[in-house]
């Protein structure tokens, strides 16, 4: 196998002003998961090298911080560091210097690829590279995701695997179809999961042995469900073709953390089925936040259980959204001024074009263009 351009793989270089709260949120979100040490230990060096680095999206997964007051909303309530604050009142008095940047730990962006990357690596357990994984770098490890995704689908489309209902057992019913739980302890089980991903198009049961069912992305998924770590869902309709995949997290207290909702091709469930997905998300024992997939598809998780975004109406609710997502004020309906007001602080920009309070359209300048004030016309 050819070697990635090295040039390709390298680190670039930024100054991340909350660098520290991502390397936590990096580090917590791998030991809930379970992940092996020498997991950890790769994407607390190579993973947040790269999230700091290498990691390219729109406003506001990352963000470039030009101002004093920026970097106060985005912190608050805590302080910027001093350093920060340093360099950007030096900034302010004299000529422009380089940016300083703010990525944002739990952004769909930076979900999706560590999602990819710790996809990759487990899937390397049990491989010559297991021990070298420190020798791979981030860059390289998605090159060679994308490449072997592609030879999968290359072989998924060469074979044909049958649906065996001693796999499964249905969990809920809905108006178009049916959950089934795949089933850990069934003989049947990696050989439903080739069956998932055959129709799928997506990796969930794409074994490096096609034959004995092991190895490869299939393995890391099958190991999981065999041990009681992870319990995987398919959305059927009739003839028990699937249209969705949904995996869960098992965690230490008994409860599901929803890990993956996949429709097909990895592409999120189309709006048909997303009460279906609604139900099942209230219908299971769930703690944690809504993953990226949930959130792609306008789904978020409240106090009062799982939601579509455009139905959260409570204030707490609202602000609780849009302290940790400011581009979910698009969604909501409508957002009181203290929503408006957070999301200000964070990016003005996300505002334009919803009726903001009049006090708000007169404090920040970025919300004017293409905003009308609630009660009355922009001047």
């Amino acid at each position: 196998m050819a070697r990635p351009d090295p040039a390709a793989g390298t680190y670039g270089a930024r100054d991340v002003v909350n660098a520290p709260e991502l390397r936590r949120a990096i580090a917590r979100r791998s030991q809930e998961r379970g992940d092996p040490p020498a997991v950890q230990a790769w994407l607390a060096n190579h993973f947040y090298r790269h999230a700091v680095g290498n990691l390219r999206a729109p406003p506001p997964a990352v963000l470039a911080v030009t101002r004093l007051d920026q970097a106060e909303g985005l912190f608050a309530p805590a302080p910027v560091p001093p350093w920060a604050r340093e360099r950007l009142a030096a900034r302010t008095a004299g000529p422009a210097t380089a940016p300083l940047w703010w990525v944002d730990p739990a952004s769909d962006a930076l979900r999706a690829t560590e999602d990819r990357l710790v996809e990759f690596l487990h899937a390397r357990q049990g491989t010559a590279l297991e021990g070298k994984l420190q020798r791979i770098t981030a860059p390289q490890a998605l090159a060679l995701w994308t490449r072997e995704h592609a030879a999968l689908e290359a072989k998924a489309a060469a074979g044909w695997r049958e649906h065996d209902p001693r796999a499964v057992r249905t969990v809920w019913q809905g108006e178009h179809g049916r959950f089934v739980e795949l089933l850990p302890e069934s003989p049947q089980l990696r050989a439903e999961m080739a069956y998932e991903s055959q129709m799928m198009r997506h990796c969930l049961g794409q074994f490096a042995s096609r034959r004995s069912l092991a190895g490869g992305y299939g393995e890391h998924y099958a190991s999981h469900c065999e041990q009681g770590r992870m319990r995987l869902f398919s959305y059927r309709s009739a003839g028990d073709l699937p249209h969705i995949t949904l995996s869960a997290l098992v965690r230490e207290d008994g409860r599901l953390a929803i890990d993956q909702i996949k429709g097909k091709q990895n592409r999120p469930p189309i709006a048909r089925y997303h009460a279906e997905v609604l139900a099942l998300l209230n219908q299971l024992d769930t703690g944690g936040e809504a993953p990226p997939d949930a959130l792609r598809m306008g789904i978020v998780r409240v106090a009062a259980g799982w939601r579509a975004v455009g139905d959260v109406a409570d204030e707490a609710d609202q602000v609780r959204l849009v302290q940790a997502r400011p581009a979910l004020v698009r969604e909501l309906p409508s957002p009181p001024p203290l929503v408006q007001w957070l999301v200000a602080a964070r990016d003005p920009a996300l505002l334009r074009g919803l009726p903001v309070t009049p006090a708000l359209a007169a404090a920040v300048p970025g919300v004017l263009p293409d905003t009308a004030p609630a009660g009355g016309a922009a001047p």
